[in-house]
């Protein structure tokens, strides 16, 4: 599955920070010229929160998708225990964004953990609460 991401995220241009999505998986390389990135090229940890919420968004909403229905956007409202063993993510580096569901209830609010991996291994996790538009 490699889903259209403009049909799943309201993101565009420099503000869509994934490349694809496959299952549950989300990819991105990251670009040490974006406007996010530091002088060396690096990208902060804490756009890691950011690259979570974007492969959350368009899970969900290729899920919804692939049973008949329409991805209904939502809102960020909550992120528990982020974690890093990174102060910043390598220039270059291709990570995969891993979103597994935990809970969710008919008023639209899920829980979902989020792991990003760099070379396979892990290096940051949080979960995310979302909320959903009806």
């Amino acid at each position: 599955m490699n889903p259209d991401l403009d049909a799943l995220l309201p993101h565009r241009g420099p503000m869509r920070l994934i490349d694809a999505l496959s299952g549950s998986t989300a990819r991105v390389r990251l670009d040490p010229q974006a406007w996010y990135a530091d002088g060396a090229g690096r990208t902060p940890v804490w756009i890691g929160l950011e690259l979570m919420a974007q492969a959350l968004a368009a899970w969900r909403g290729a899920t919804l998708a692939a049973a008949g229905g329409a991805p209904r956007g939502g809102y960020l409202v909550a992120c528990r225990r982020f974690r890093s063993t990174l102060d910043a993510f390598p220039a270059r580096a291709e990570l995969e964004i891993r979103v597994r569901l935990l809970e969710e209830d008919p008023s639209g609010l899920c829980s979902c953990h989020c792991e990003i991996l760099h070379l396979g291994q892990p290096v940051a996790e949080a979960t995310l609460k979302v909320m959903e538009k009806p």
